[in-house]
């Protein structure tokens, strides 16, 4: 792709950060290429959605990210709703989402102005509520509290037909997942959950997630839910701690959706978007969790290696009664052609030829 416009997203409490962002405004103003930094704001001024940040910034086809994961969520939810691609450059400490080191970020922006990386497409979710969920004005100051402000709350998409009984459809992009989780320790919530419109279960518990693909490697992962391959297309729904028998992961498929209705004697529930907290629900209301049609365009420098970042940012060790069998082999490929059965196959490149 060729960058005609940078949309720029940096955590601003790291210094290497900061050094980064100078080097991609030299980049960009040898290069002509206008690069406006987004998703800035001060103690006094209020956050704003992904589309107002992308209109604020000229509409940029590069959203580049520099700091961790959650910096690379922020620069996401902006570029998916714009069709832009987006670039994280790793300053952070687990990294499953960021590309490049930031000491490369000026040969990385080469690569991509240069037409010599690739686009990676992912899975992302939005969904629908009965109602706008709502930010209690008591909740905003304590969640400010040595914190960065918070996201207002979704605004509602423009074609939604109110009143048609299938509630409003919410302006939002979740990458990794939607959560709905208590808000006092001593009160769960309870939750009738649908998938593809059936009744699953109705469940007691401190919290449900439904992630995406991308997301199985979040809280998903910390609550005890599978690692999805982020190449597929799923929606994973996680119980957290939930008081009843069955607490698994349920996998569903893409087009099927996955619904929560608060029951009557639950206490409230906060809803959270890719970790950040967007209004409260109540007992009676519903949120409905779905593929979105907005795919995330990830640029990629080279072909992805999952699941060796997996292992390593894990720190995955092999089990002790293997220990008598020497380390594994790295790579298990044979570098001579790929038979035409296995041809449609996601498999690694050969290996190197040895001296």
């Amino acid at each position: 792709m060729t960058v005609e416009r940078i949309g720029l997203v940096v955590h601003r409490g790291r210094p290497e950060a900061v050094e980064a962002a100078i080097a991609v405004h030299r980049w960009g103003h040898a290069h002509g290429i206008p690069c406006t930094e987004i998703d800035v704001w001060k103690d006094h001024q209020p956050r704003h959605g992904g589309q107002e940040e992308a209109t604020a910034a000229g509409h940029p086809d590069l959203v580049l990210t520099l700091g961790g994961d959650g910096t690379f969520l922020r620069g996401a939810r902006i570029a998916a709703k714009n069709d832009a691609a987006v670039l994280g450059v790793d300053l952070g400490r687990v990294g499953f989402l960021t590309e490049v080191p930031a000491e490369k970020v000026t040969k990385a922006l080469d690569a991509v102005h240069e037409g010599r990386a690739e686009i990676e497409e992912r899975m992302t979710l939005t969904m629908r509520t009965s109602r706008v969920p709502q930010m209690p004005s008591a909740m905003e100051a304590l969640l400010r509290s040595g914190r960065v402000p918070t996201l207002p709350p979704p605004h509602v998409r423009p074609d939604t037909a109110v009143g048609d009984g299938w509630g409003v459809a919410l302006d939002i992009i979740a990458v990794n997942d939607v959560v709905l989780e208590k808000l006092v320790r001593d009160r769960q919530i309870s939750l009738g959950v649908y998938i593809a419109g059936r009744l699953l279960a109705a469940y007691s518990a401190d919290a449900v997630i439904v992630a995406s693909p991308t997301g199985s490697t979040a809280y998903s992962f910390a609550a005890g839910g599978p690692v999805l391959s982020p190449h597929m297309d799923a929606v994973v729904f996680t119980p957290v701690a939930a008081h009843m028998t069955f607490d698994r992961t349920v996998v569903a498929a893409p087009d099927e959706p996955v619904a929560m209705r608060v029951l009557p004697h639950s206490g409230e529930v906060a809803l959270s978007i890719d970790g950040q907290l967007r209004g409260v629900l109540g007992p009676g209301d519903w949120a409905g969790v779905y593929g979105a049609k907005y795919r995330l365009r990830l640029v990629r420098l080279g072909p992805t290696d999952f699941y060796t970042r997996l292992r390593a940012r894990f720190r995955l060790t092999d089990a002790p009664a293997t220990a008598a069998d020497g380390e594994s082999a790295p790579l298990f490929r044979p570098n001579t052609p790929v038979p035409d059965d296995l041809a449609h196959l996601r498999l690694p490149p050969p290996p190197a030829p040895s001296d």
